[in-house]
């Protein structure tokens, strides 16, 4: 896996207060919208993991709107940080080699967390093993107006992006054609345009934030 940009308890606990600023609020309220769209294209959902769950910020959000929820993350400042803030269910964990048998849950989650790593399709292949009904993905657009202006941040002052690789949709679809046979469909939304963008939520591939399901073959 690629270097932990998480792995100390600063960095874990700006991470979180980043989301009551202004800006993170609005972003965050963008991004559920758009993550709950593409979840419910599974049908009932009852039990996730979340992988690279971080401070648990999405997996407490999962379980308020009912669902049983565990996170996993290779960071321990992370997963502590995630306790003091109310998350239950913890695990410490690798996304290439889930702790978990075939089928534990229904849906697994990868919320900006595909973008740390350094084998991503290894890590989807181990989600559907774990997965009954598919897997959720949230990631950041490497060709929208936000992917690139925090690319070209990045290149004058350090950052926890330094080390992350933004996707396309196209490159995306790509890194998901080897999995055809264990996918049965997939359905993506855009979010976070640019504000003066008329919609929120698009089927447009530029906005600065792409949700996905995969569904996993055979339990249609």
């Amino acid at each position: 896996m690629s270097p932990n940009p998480f792995a100390d308890h600063r960095a874990a606990a700006l991470y979180e207060s980043w989301y009551t600023s202004p800006e993170g609020r609005r972003v965050d309220s963008l991004e559920k919208k758009a993550l709950l769209w593409t979840l419910g294209e599974l049908g009932p959902v009852t039990s996730v993991l979340e992988v690279g769950c971080g401070t648990g910020h999405f997996t407490r959000w999962l379980g308020k709107k009912g669902m049983a929820n565990v996170g996993l993350d290779t960071s321990m400042p992370m997963l502590e940080q995630a306790k003091l803030l109310g998350t239950d269910a913890l695990v410490q964990g690798d996304a290439l080699a889930l702790p978990f048998a075939n089928g534990a849950f229904d849906v697994v989650a990868l919320i900006t967390t595909l973008e740390f790593l350094a084998e991503p399709q290894k890590a989807l292949v181990e989600g559907l093993r774990v997965a009954r009904l598919g897997l959720l993905l949230g990631v950041m657009n490497r060709w929208s107006w936000l992917g690139i202006s925090r690319r070209l941040t990045s290149l004058v002052r350090p950052n926890v992006y330094d080390t992350a690789h933004f996707y396309s949709v196209p490159e995306l679809e790509r890194l998901l054609e080897p999995l055809s046979e264990d996918v049965s469909t997939i359905a993506w939304r855009c979010t976070l345009f640019p504000r003066w963008w008329p919609s929120e939520c698009s089927h447009l591939p530029w906005g600065g934030f792409v949700a996905m399901v995969l569904g996993k073959a055979g339990t249609g």
